[in-house]
């Protein structure tokens, strides 16, 4: 058992949420369970609630009905540092507006697991070392934020997250901006989470990735559950069809590994 009290063995269970915003209704009863050791894509078009759903899952939209629970405790009923020691968030677009190093922007995670005005201990500095190396940002952690590419700032709060140390890590496009290279390192450091023990849940766009690095994918469209498990039972024509209007081609690899892409648009 966490030292949240909540029963980690459960998951974190999404379940019949529903979220309006600016009169408009964005998540319609929607339920998915992202369990420890699973990483689980958020897929679907634009617009779709994936991002919402995500927000929701953090606290930090209000829902109109649904929770958000360990299948025991709610997790919005516990108190806001227990809350971000069990669940640590990658937004999107890498937002940065204060001028710190991007070794303090990364200690900004550990927050949660110091007392007022406590200074950081040496199991921080290590988490922090640790998650700035993972994530290819440890050579520039004296620059400051601001003046690092969309890029670099996306990997500078993936270590801060990773410096949490929490049990599920909650992602928001976290490959967006970055160089083909950077990508696939993020989706590695994602599925080794997962496998240390983890849940995550991440919003993605590449389908490809989603493939082959998730272990469940939840498929959203307009803003209602249209499929959700494995993902070659997600990932079939019919629902790549109905979902994003696409038509794809498929293939294997020289190493086994199965690939798609889209192919033409759905007329």
């Amino acid at each position: 058992m966490s030292p949240s009290g909540t029963n980690l063995k459960a998951g974190l269970q999404i379940e019949n949420i529903s979220v309006t915003l600016g009169g408009s209704e964005i998540l319609k009863n929607v339920s998915f369970t992202v369990a420890r050791g699973d990483v689980v894509g958020l897929i679907g078009p634009n617009g779709a609630g994936k991002s919402t759903a995500i927000r929701a899952a953090l606290g930090l939209i209000q829902l109109d009905m649904g929770t958000i629970s360990d299948g025991r405790t709610d997790v919005h009923s516990l108190p806001a540092r227990t809350r971000a020691k069990l669940m640590s968030y990658v937004p999107q677009g890498a937002p940065v507006h204060w001028p710190l190093t991007a070794e303090r922007t990364v200690a900004l995670g550990r927050v949660p697991h110091l007392n007022p005005w406590q200074d950081l201990q040496t199991t921080d500095e290590i988490a922090i070392k640790d998650a700035m190396k993972r994530t290819d940002c440890w050579k520039f952690r004296n620059r400051l934020v601001t003046t690092l590419s969309g890029g670099e700032r996306s990997r500078v709060l993936l270590a801060r997250t990773l410096a949490v140390g929490a049990n599920y890590i909650l992602a928001d496009e976290p490959t967006a901006a970055l160089d083909p290279k950077h990508q696939l390192s993020v989706m590695d450091i994602l599925r080794a989470e997962a496998e240390a023990g983890a849940g995550v849940l991440v919003v993605m766009h590449d389908l490809a990735y989603a493939l082959r690095y998730c272990d469940k994918l939840v498929l959203l469209d307009g803003g209602k559950l249209l499929a959700s498990g494995l993902p070659a039972d997600v990932l079939t024509d019919e629902n790549l069809r109905t979902a994003f209007g696409v038509d794809v081609a498929r293939w294997t690899g020289s190493d086994g590994v199965q690939f798609f892409a889209p192919h033409r648009v759905v007329k």
